[in-house]
């Protein structure tokens, strides 16, 4: 999970160099680990890197399948194990990034593959529905995300109480940005996702990197793209504390 949050703290600071005026910077996970290869140590880092987000995918596969015994109530368990499932897709998929860069065969080009999927589905028969239905999707799952921020429910999946008063509100401050930063960038996907769905253009579509971009082209932008930069950084400042206090 420390990896995972290590991730979103490096789209986070590309985030905020685009908020600078560096736009040509990629700002998903695919630049963040297209910065760590660049580091002297890269090699290095992306194999453990690859190592570590393969290990929280495998994590990720057991709390889904087993996980979250504590929850008593059946419903609030499976969405639980669900949301589990949809992490380890993510890790896994990071996880294979960081693995084509550490084999020197990676590519930033994520939007591009977005846009190009986007369109094979566009032109199947129902294709604009279908794009849609991923959009409702994606808005869900910020929504989810958003409100779990807000109403601090990730604290269930948490146990502070061997931590100082202090350290336990520092991570639930944190925790909370963070949620909250992470759905209104995942708002900010369903909402690309949506106009190429309207519009029937897969140029319209993309990512976390098209996401963030596209905010920063908006009036006030720079300011909005900044607020959800430093939700993702606490979010992922969150993880390194939820790796230790996680509940089995």
């Amino acid at each position: 999970m420390a990896f995972y949050g290590g991730v979103h703290i490096l789209i986070a600071w590309l985030a905020i160099q685009v908020a600078a005026g560096q736009t040509g910077e990629k700002t998903d996970s695919k630049g963040a680990i297209a910065e760590i290869a660049e580091t002297t140590a890269g090699p290095v880092l992306l194999w453990a890197l690859t190592i570590g987000l393969f290990l929280f995918a495998l994590w990720q596969v057991t709390e889904g399948l087993a996980g979250y015994t504590y929850v008593t109530e059946p419903r609030k368990r499976l969405g639980k194990r669900i949301g589990a499932g949809a992490r380890a897709i993510t890790g896994a998929g990071i996880g294979i990034g960081a693995l084509d860069f550490a084999r020197g065969v990676g590519s930033t080009n994520s939007t591009g593959k977005q846009q190009e999927l986007t369109a094979k589905v566009l032109a199947l028969p129902f294709g604009q529905v279908l794009v849609g239905a991923a959009a409702i999707g994606i808005l869900v799952i910020a929504a989810v995300i958003f409100y779990k921020g807000v109403k601090r429910s990730f604290e269930r999946d948490l146990d502070m109480s061997e931590l100082p008063d202090g350290s336990r509100r520092f991570v639930e401050q944190v925790g909370r940005v963070g949620w909250i930063g992470k759905g209104l960038a995942y708002g900010v996907i369903a909402v690309l996702v949506g106009l190429a769905a309207l519009n029937a253009d897969p140029e319209q579509a993309g990512g976390m990197d098209k996401a963030l971009h596209t905010v920063a082209e908006q009036p006030y932008g720079m300011l909005l793209l900044t607020v959800i930069a430093i939700g993702l950084a606490a979010f992922g400042v969150y993880c390194f504390a939820a790796a230790k206090a996680h509940r089995d």
